[in-house]
């Protein structure tokens, strides 16, 4: 007998909650920490190791985004809500630049090309209002996390499409996904769906569950 819908959507689940069991065992314990910090000058963050490949890290579920349906909105605290379909967000101006990404998991990857539409194209678009302070970031599988405007409001942070001149692949998060590198990966959410510009502070997914709120690797900000 073949497992039906139902069993396999309780395997997904236990997967997923077995997953989430680990990296919360993790913040409890303090695993992965060094104790030491390093200024934003020195390139490789306290604990991290270089890798030359892209590892996978979701919640078990890679959602299907296809093109022709994306739609993202950006709402919330702005002047000009707007609703985006794939066709909108590259009619936006483009921007390709190259930046390090560091992974609470310990592994860093330098020199990675991204492309897309910079988070301050995106800041002169909605206009966001001056009680604004954060960027909320929802995702189709989901997912929640929380950056500060400020942490947003940056010249290597963007909405990125394209890895290394291709199409991210939807199992990094594809087709689109936020980029902030100067913070811990989860911070950089995938499969974004929803944009809210808020007034006050809402921790998100990994924020709830032990994780630091700020997420600076050089202060080696792992875990709350």
């Amino acid at each position: 007998m073949t497992d039906g819908p139902a069993d396999k959507i309780t395997l997904i689940g236990a997967i997923k909650e077995k997953l989430i069991g680990k990296k919360q065992d993790w913040a409890r314990e303090g695993r992965l920490l060094t104790g030491k910090t390093a200024d934003h000058a020195t390139r490789l963050p306290p604990g991290q190791h270089l890798v030359s490949d892209w590892p996978v890290l979701d919640l078990g579920i890679q959602p299907l985004v296809p093109r022709e349906s994306f739609r993202l909105v950006i709402d919330g605290a702005v002047s000009n809500a707007v609703a985006l379909g794939w066709a909108d967000i590259m009619a936006l101006p483009q921007t390709i630049y190259r930046a390090d990404m560091h992974c609470v998991t310990q592994w860093s990857r330098y020199d990675n090309e991204w492309q897309g539409v910079a988070a301050r194209t995106i800041i002169e678009l909605v206009q966001p209002l001056a009680a604004a302070s954060h960027v909320i970031f929802h995702a189709h599988d989901d997912y929640i996390t929380n950056v500060t405007l400020d942490q947003f409001d940056q010249t290597d942070a963007a909405l990125v499409h394209s890895w290394q001149g291709q199409p991210i692949e939807r199992l990094h998060g594809g087709p689109l996904r936020g980029m902030i590198p100067k913070l811990y990966l989860w911070k950089s959410a995938k499969w974004i769906k929803r944009i809210e510009f808020a007034t006050a502070d809402h921790p998100g997914f990994w924020e709830t569950r032990g994780y630091n709120n700020n997420a600076d690797p050089w202060l080696e900000e792992r875990y709350s």
